[in-house]
């Protein structure tokens, strides 16, 4: 069994003593990206909007003749500025969300919105990626956090097995997931009714807070959930399942 662990997890035998590693998403190259994103969809638009009006039939004529309508250079000029001013907004809403990570031996703190949580070395049993997202579980296999992550995903690896963490290249427990569905036997008492209310909230985009809380509240009837598009895996912690 060890030696299958292995196959997946690394740990490095000799942690480093005191010293703290800090990694953290470059808030500037990410607000500067979406700046250009932005000022070349804003260049973009009124060359759209002419090769729109040349189609037999479209969608929104009256909006598009309108804006076309400007004459040039003030045209280009306005959507370049309207785009800029976008991903100026995106670029730091897209900063205060990302994910930094301070580890040191004793702890390991995640920030992310303005908010810390810092885990101790002995609640923490492994870390993993799981698609775009970075997940902690404690010693009992339960999730201790689940945080989308932007970081370079070697030099975080690097930087938890140097102080000692151990890292796997993915869940350790993955194929005791199972597919949720109205209905799953063998859940806790007010799972399911959690599931559904989570399924019905992943369908609007601008719900995730409230996902993300019903998750936590899964998570306290000892139920995993993941995510796979608009599919919910669950896993159930040994003794938490009903009998």
């Amino acid at each position: 069994m060890e030696e299958a662990r292995n196959v997946y997890m690394r740990k490095s035998p000799r942690p480093q003593q005191g010293k703290a590693t800090e990694l953290a998403e470059s808030a500037w190259a990410i607000v500067l990206f979406c700046v250009a994103c932005g000022a070349v969809a804003g260049a973009l638009l009124p060359v759209l909007a002419r090769l729109l009006l040349a189609l037999p039939w479209a969608p929104l004529e009256g909006p598009v003749e309108l804006l076309t309508s400007v004459p040039e250079p003030a045209l280009t000029l306005g959507t370049v500025a309207v785009g800029v001013l976008g991903g100026l907004l995106l670029g730091f809403t897209a900063a205060h969300e990302s994910l930094s990570v301070c580890v040191r031996d004793t702890h390991v703190t995640l920030t992310i919105r303005d908010s810390d949580q810092e885990f101790a070395r002995e609640e923490i049993s492994v870390f993993f990626r799981d698609g775009k997202q970075l997940v902690l579980l404690g010693p009992d296999s339960l999730e201790l956090a689940r945080e989308h992550c932007g970081l370079n995903w070697q030099r975080l690896a690097d930087a938890l097995t140097e102080h000692g963490y151990t890292w796997a290249r993915e869940d350790p427990h993955h194929a005791e997931f199972r597919r949720w569905v109205p209905g799953t036997p063998g859940l806790p008492t007010g799972a399911d009714a959690l599931l559904r209310a989570r399924a019905q909230v992943r369908k609007d985009e601008g719900s995730a807070e409230e996902a993300r809380e019903l998750r936590g509240e899964l998570l306290r009837l000892g139920v995993v959930v993941r995510d796979e598009e608009k599919r919910q895996y669950v896993r159930v912690v040994a003794g938490d399942a009903d009998g």
